[in-house]
């Protein structure tokens, strides 16, 4: 079998050979007329970051910065998506006030505490995305007061819809180089809080 195709030419690496580094590559400018696509985090060519829903806040919060990302995927043991968490989750009133519903202390509190449950997620569909630009885009999140929106399509061989693509606002505004002034931020006093019960 290999005496039928031909080898290929090789080169020893010179002195000047470095590891490629993604978002230091130029990348054609993208406008509000854009293909949809080109904004999209294709979760089927970079693995999606997750986490248990029963792991800790702190653990997700360290997830979160060694990733250099501000969203999480919750699932269970299958693998299959139990919901969201991000960093405005995190950050923003959610472990206080299941702190004072549940009179747990901050370190008992869970991800799948404070996590947007799949139930409350909207999504996509791939079919629409591919066909829409980056205004379109922005226009649906902006309506749905979002900060991200997940993309599906359906597996045909198991039935069921799978995560395929992630969109950001705070991403997309970069790419376009203009503030998405629809962003939410989390509230400075949240943080503090935040930073209180971790390090009291």
């Amino acid at each position: 079998m290999a005496n039928d195709f031909q080898s290929l030419p090789t080169l020893t690496l010179p002195r000047t050979t470095d590891l490629v580094q993604l978002e230091q590559r130029p990348h054609p400018p993208i406008t509000v007329h854009s293909p949809a696509l080109s904004a999209m985090t294709d979760l089927r060519l970079v693995n999606p970051v997750g986490i248990s829903a029963d792991a800790g806040l702190r653990e997700a919060h360290q997830r979160m910065i060694s990733h250099g990302i501000r969203l999480l995927f919750v699932h269970d043991d299958e693998g299959s998506l139990l919901g969201l968490v991000t960093a405005v989750d995190l950050l923003g009133e959610r472990p206080i006030q299941c702190m004072k519903e549940h009179g747990k202390h901050h370190a008992d509190v869970l991800v799948g505490d404070v996590m947007t449950p799949r139930a409350r997620l909207d999504a996509l569909q791939l079919t629409d995305v591919a066909l829409a630009n980056v205004g379109q885009l922005v226009a649906t999140m902006k309506q749905l007061g979002r900060q991200h929106a997940l993309v599906v399509e359906l597996n045909p061989a198991s039935g069921h819809h799978e995560v395929c693509g992630l969109f950001s606002t705070s991403h997309m505004a970069r790419l376009l180089g203009m503030p998405l002034s629809f962003i939410r931020v989390p509230q400075a006093l949240s943080e503090i809080q935040y930073s209180l019960l971790y390090t009291g």
